[in-house]
């Protein structure tokens, strides 16, 4: 699969740190990691920052494909190894959602990212079907696996896997998972727009969550939000192709959402999707699996998912903003 960031600005609203001379428990973390920004917010008496930078060293170890000492960078080597906790929750998701998916959804999508130069190899060549039904051949997480021994199953020696599309959801649940450890129950983890709450903000509310409308090219102060929610003790992931897109020699534009059934850019007419979920993980590669199917599709993922909940956000000709709502309203 693809080196997803989707960058997506996520409007929270809260009141953070010290005031004056009187100290809060809520403590502010933010800072860079894997080519995008985290903001993490937490209640608790002492620092844990050290231990949130751990999680995502641990996480990065494991899943990073763009980290050549990374476990699935050795796995995608067809080095002897064994799967860990983390590359066995991401498998597990993964192959959850690509069913759900009718096989839109795939984490094994690398050669073809790649083709269409959305990976590590830039091109602006479009790709022959020739080159697009090779690279098909090793694509499919449904006949990848984790053996019994815990050695990693690929479908072929060329597969390639990236998990990206739902590593940042997993970072923040295993971060907040790790605060709930150190008995903090009331939190915000962001990472590159996928967010893990739980509690109650500083003001003893669930978090105020803003979801970006998909407009191109609109700087980060003029960013307008169609759907702001409290939400909390949930998962929250937004994908879209309004900002990852490129253009070929011919100058025909296309997004970054692939088809693991076809092995092209995806055409639909949606532009950003939001799914709220038990956890961040599970939205996280929700969001990416809707981008990619019609929203009769996304209703039935949504129906067979309990506490999911997805929004649909197309365009008019007049620059407008249609919605659609399926599952269960946050």
């Amino acid at each position: 699969m693809k080196k997803i960031l989707f960058f997506t600005f996520v409007i929270v609203q809260m009141t953070l740190l010290f005031t004056g001379c009187d100290r809060q428990e809520y403590r502010t973390m933010q800072g860079a990691v894997w080519n995008t920004t985290y903001h993490i917010t937490y209640n608790s008496s002492i620092s844990l920052d050290d231990s949130i930078r751990g999680v995502m060293r641990r996480v990065e170890l494991s899943l990073s494909p763009f980290n050549d000492s990374s476990l699935i960078s050795a796995v995608n080597r067809g080095e002897a190894v064994k799967a860990d906790s983390l590359l066995r929750k991401v498998m597990e998701c993964s192959q959850k959602v690509s069913e759900l998916s009718g096989g839109m959804y795939d984490p094994t999508l690398s050669p073809l990212i790649n083709l269409w130069g959305f990976g590590y190899k830039k091109t602006d060549a479009t790709p022959s079907e020739q080159e697009i039904a090779d690279a098909l051949q090793s694509v499919g997480i449904g006949e990848c696996g984790i053996a019994a021994d815990g050695s990693v199953v690929r479908k072929s020696p060329l597969t390639e896997f990236n998990f990206s599309s739902i590593t940042k959801g997993l970072a923040c649940d295993e971060i907040g998972a790790m605060l709930h450890r150190n008995g903090c129950h009331d939190f915000m983890v962001e990472i590159g727009g996928e967010i893990a709450l739980s509690g109650k903000n500083i003001k003893g509310k669930p978090w105020r969550i803003g979801i970006e409308a998909p407009r191109e090219g609109i700087a980060a102060t003029s960013r307008e939000a169609v759907s702001v929610m409290d939400l909390t003790d949930c998962g929250v992931a937004t994908s879209g192709n309004y900002r990852n897109f490129r253009k070929d020699g011919e100058g025909h534009s296309f997004g970054h959402t692939i088809s693991a059934v076809t092995g092209r850019p995806v055409g639909t007419s949606t532009l950003s999707v939001t799914v709220v979920a038990p956890d961040c993980m599970l939205a996280d590669a929700l969001a990416t699996a809707v981008m990619t199917v019609t929203p009769e599709k996304a209703r039935q993922m949504a129906d067979a998912l309990p506490g999911v909940w997805i929004m649909i956000v197309t365009g008019t000709e007049a620059g407008e903003f249609n919605i659609e709502e399926f599952g269960q309203k946050p």
